[in-house]
C-alpha cells in the first residue's frame, strides 16, 4: 500500500535547539495515527511540519505524493485544501454564528452558490450533532459543542487527511468518550486518514489504529496499541501507567553538574 504520509529522516530546530531527531513515518491512507508523548517531546512541532506551517531543518515530508518542502506556494494552497485541521479550542471567530464558521472555507475555495452552501453546512453540523445551532453565536455553546463546531469546517471541504491537536482537552470524561465516537464515525462515513496529537491515554488507545511514541524529539515507538502496552521501553510504559520518568540521580554528579554547567 503506497502511504498518503510519508516522514523521512526529519530534523527540527527552533534557532539553535533541535527538538526533532531523524523521525521516520510512514501513515497509510485511512489509518488513524496517533502521537504521543510527554509535554516537550515534538508532538505540535511535528504537527506543524505536516502542516507545512515549519521547514524541515533536514528530511523530506511528503504529502499525497507532494515534497511539501519542495512544492511551490501555488500547489501548497491546493494540497491545504485537501487537509483539515481540528485546534484544541474550536478556534472559532467569535464574531460569528457558527453555520458561519462552517461555511468559511467553502465560501474562500470553491465557486459553490449561496444554497449548495447552506446545504452542505447543515448536512456537516447535522453529522456532528449540532443540527439547529447554526445560528448560535460561538459564546453560546459548551466546550464539547465548540469542537464539534470546529470539527465540523475542519471537515467541510471532505478532505482526505485530518489532523487534530489535543481533540479531548479541557474535556469531561463523558464529552471525551463521545468526541472519540465521533472521530471513529467520521473516519467510517468518510474515509479520512487521520493524524491525531494527545496525551489521553484512554482516547489514544481506544481511536488509534498505530500509536507513534516521542521522547525528546526522537521516535521510541510506533505500533499498534497492543504492542504500545506490551513494550519493554520502561519510558513508554512509565508514560502509559502515569509513573514519573525521574530517575536516580547521584549525589556527586548532581552537584558537579549545578556548579560547572556540564
Amino acid at each position: 500500500m503506497t502511504s498518503i504520509i510519508s516522514i523521512d529522516n526529519l530534523d527540527a530546530h527552533y534557532d539553535d535547539r533541535q527538538v526533532l531527531f531523524d523521525v521516520n513515518l510512514q501513515v497509510n491512507p485511512g489509518e488513524i495515527m496517533v502521537i504521543m508523548g510527554g509535554s516537550g517531546s515534538g508532538k505540535s512541532t511535528l504537527l506543524k511540519h505536516l502542516l507545512a506551517l515549519k521547514k524541515p531543518t533536514q528530511g523530506k515530508i511528503q504529502i499525497d505524493g507532494h515534497d511539501i518542502g519542495s512544492i511551490s506556494s501555488k500547489e501548497l494552497k491546493e494540497l491545504r485544501k485537501k487537509m483539515g485541521v481540528a485546534f484544541q479550542g474550536g478556534a472559532l471567530l467569535s464574531s460569528l454564528t457558527v453555520g458561519d464558521n462552517v461555511r468559511l472555507p467553502l465560501e474562500h475555495n470553491t465557486n459553490l452558490d449561496t444554497q449548495t452552501i447552506d446545504i452542505m453546512v447543515r448536512l456537516k453540523l447535522e453529522l456532528m450533532n449540532l443540527a439547529g445551532f447554526e445560528n448560535l453565536m460561538p459564546a453560546e455553546l459548551s466546550g464539547g459543542m465548540l469542537k464539534r463546531a470546529g470539527l465540523a469546517r475542519a471537515v467541510i471541504m471532505d478532505p482526505r487527511i485530518l489532523c487534530f491537536d489535543e481533540p479531548s482537552a479541557g474535556l469531561d470524561p463523558v464529552t471525551s468518550v463521545e468526541l472519540d465516537e465521533l472521530i471513529l464515525k467520521l473516519r467510517e462515513a468518510m474515509n479520512m486518514t487521520m493524524i491525531i496529537v494527545t496525551h489521553e491515554l484512554e482516547s489514544a488507545f481506544k481511536i488509534a489504529d498505530r500509536i507513534m511514541v516521542l521522547f525528546d524529539g526522537k521516535v521510541a515507538m510506533v505500533g499498534t496499541p497492543d504492542e504500545i502496552r506490551n513494550s519493554d521501553d520502561k519510558r513508554i510504559q512509565n508514560l502509559i501507567n502515569r509513573k514519573s520518568r525521574d530517575e536516580e540521580v547521584d549525589g556527586d554528579a548532581y552537584l558537579k553538574r549545578l556548579v560547572t554547567g556540564d
